[in-house]
């Protein structure tokens, strides 16, 4: 009896830690994204820190190259995108009624779908909050704001010290593993990080790739916001399966705003587009980074957004690539140093530790 009792005991501690430790995981479950999203930033850039270390400059200096690099991308984007970009908001603004005595007569003169916007806006204006109601949403957006910048710090100082101190993780890590599996851990933590950072990259590639053609082709059309939408397409290429049929769906319906013709050619720009990146683009550029089929991605970011939410759709392919890479080690019994990650900027099987 003492002995059964012992282990109930036992039993129930355990149950207990482990429900405690999944609320903790839970309620950190932003600070763990953050975390892992710095892990992602420096899977990408360690190929090209490895690669100008090798040329006599120093880790430290290749992650500040890397980052500066990023930043004066960032200043392109907002030197040539943005002014453009703030013209045509203005421009829409400038069309949109001013006043609600405005927006009464245009609700009255328009007719079918615009019509019901119309009402619908007139509607919600009635309800808008006076001037000194207005204060403490400034305040929380001010905040928010702040809290974003923090974050954004907070992963890329993640990042940077994960360069510098992913080796000495894994040994540790490995050190709670038996010797003759250790070579393993090692080489299955490499394949992970390889994965992860040729897919950040061929990431980046993809959306710089698709905003610059698609605004070319919106604006050879005469598609309204070409910038706009054009950005915008790119942008959500981060959201796999789903961003890509956002964007189709936003460029059409403001080609309808203008012509049926228009909303036809640029449904036909994005249609053209995306079969390019797919059958030309993807397999040159990413391969088979993470390999994750088509309906195992749709199913992961389904899963994602709806067990933790819409922001984290973002590490939905990340943390798939992750566990189809352990069970494709652990149960499949696949050799992690035999297997191949393709080529995107940098080669990624020749990051030395």
């Amino acid at each position: 009896m003492a002995g059964t009792a012992r282990r109930v005991a036992v039993g129930t501690i355990v149950f207990i830690a482990i429900v405690v430790l999944a609320l903790a995981l839970w309620k950190l479950k932003l600070v763990i994204a953050l975390v892992f999203f710095g892990f992602i930033i420096a899977a990408a850039m360690r190929p090209g820190v490895e690669w100008l270390r090798r040329h006599m400059i120093p880790r430290s200096a290749g992650v500040l190259v890397h980052y500066l690099a990023l930043l004066g991308l960032i200043a392109l984007f907002l030197w040539f995108v943005v002014p453009r970009a703030s013209h045509q908001v203005s421009s829409a603004l400038g069309s949109l009624p001013q006043t609600r005595a405005q927006l009464g007569h245009q609700a009255q003169s328009a007719t079918g779908i615009k019509h019901d916007i119309l009402v619908a806006v007139q509607k919600r204006l009635k309800h808008l909050p006076r001037a000194g109601s207005l204060v403490h949403p400034a305040l929380s957006a001010t905040k928010t704001a702040f809290e974003v910048l923090i974050g954004i710090f907070f992963v890329f100082a993640v990042g940077a010290y994960w360069i510098f101190e992913r080796d000495r993780a894994v040994d540790v890590v490995a050190s709670f593993v038996e010797r003759p599996k250790r070579k393993r851990l090692r080489d299955t933590w490499d394949l992970i990080d390889a994965k992860l950072g040729a897919f950040v990259r061929g990431q980046l590639l993809l959306i710089s790739f698709v905003a610059t053609l698609l605004s070319v082709l919106f604006w050879a059309i005469g598609l309204p916001y070409w910038i706009l939408i054009g950005s915008f397409a790119g942008i959500v290429e981060i959201v796999p399966v789903i961003g890509p049929l956002a964007a189709g769906a936003l460029a059409i319906g403001v080609g309808f705003t203008s012509s049926w013709h228009t909303a036809l050619f640029a449904g036909l720009c994005v249609l053209g587009v995306r079969m390019l990146e797919d059958y030309v683009v993807t397999p040159r550029v990413l391969g088979h980074a993470v390999g994750l089929s088509p309906l195992l991605v749709l199913m992961s970011v389904s899963a994602t957004g709806i067990l933790l939410g819409g922001f984290y759709v973002l590490f939905a392919i990340p943390i798939a690539a992750v566990l189809v890479t352990l069970v494709d080690v652990i149960l499949r019994d696949v050799d992690p140093a035999g297997e191949d990650v393709p080529t995107v900027l940098f080669p990624a099987k020749e990051v030395e530790s």
